[in-house]
């Protein structure tokens, strides 16, 4: 490809980029000022893309990210592992907190810790992937629990609230926060939990993993590879 065929690629690309979720449409004048194109060089490649369906232009004229963009989008998240998505989490958690990690799914009466990081520290709650836990007990099963009995009022509470920390239920000498993980679509896909040794799980200590649980929780939302439920 030529160097004047590699810069209009990039201008292309330079233009579905400058969409967001707070600039979901714009005008021709709005692209031009977010990518520092000039109208006309916008104009140009917006039209081959609204061709090929990368963008939609509707009859108020404002431009919007086009169907292709969510067909590959699609193709992006069903050949991807979850697990790709959920690890890097978990280790900016673990960097974050400095306590244990993890990630738990539903399976009739028990949860399962399906991926975990653990605490670099010699002290730590330590457990291996794959294992059984009571789904009724602990931070992440009560989150799980609240998603799986929408009538139960103390799972209203706990969904209204957004989170749970749990001190001592499962094991006295271990407390834990847990946040839903929920996918674009509102569906709950697990619970991301942060545990430590009760002693040091003090309420600063909570509230540090309360807001990283949160703001990890919200970034995967939209990277999730879609569900086959």
């Amino acid at each position: 490809m030529s160097k004047t065929g590699v810069d209009a690629v990039r201008r292309a690309l330079a233009i579905l980029k400058s969409f967001n979720a707070e600039r979901s449409a714009m005008t021709l004048t709005q692209i031009a000022e977010m990518t520092d194109l000039y109208k006309s060089t916008v104009l140009r490649l917006a039209s081959s893309l609204e061709a090929d369906g990368f963008l939609v232009r509707g009859a108020d004229r404002l431009f919007r990210p086009g169907p292709e963009l969510w067909r590959l989008g699609a193709l992006y998240q069903r050949g991807l592992d979850l697990g790709e998505v959920i690890r890097p989490s978990l280790r900016r958690l673990v960097e974050a907190t400095g306590e244990t990690a993890s990630f738990y799914v539903a399976d009739g009466d028990e949860r399962i810790c399906l991926y975990r990081v653990n605490s670099p520290r010699s002290a730590r709650h330590h457990l291996e992937e794959g294992q059984r836990l009571p789904i009724d007990r602990g931070a992440a099963g009560r989150i799980l629990t609240a998603y799986r009995e929408p009538t139960n009022v103390e799972g209203k509470k706990i969904r209204d609230k957004g989170f749970y920390v749990s001190i001592g239920e499962r094991d006295p000498e271990v407390a834990a926060a847990a946040v839903p993980l929920m996918d674009v679509h509102g569906k709950l896909r697990g619970a991301l939990s942060v545990s430590a040794i009760r002693t040091r799980f003090d309420t600063d200590a909570r509230k540090s993993a309360i807001d990283a649980l949160k703001s990890e929780a919200k970034a995967l939302a939209g990277l999730l590879p879609a569900s086959e439920c």
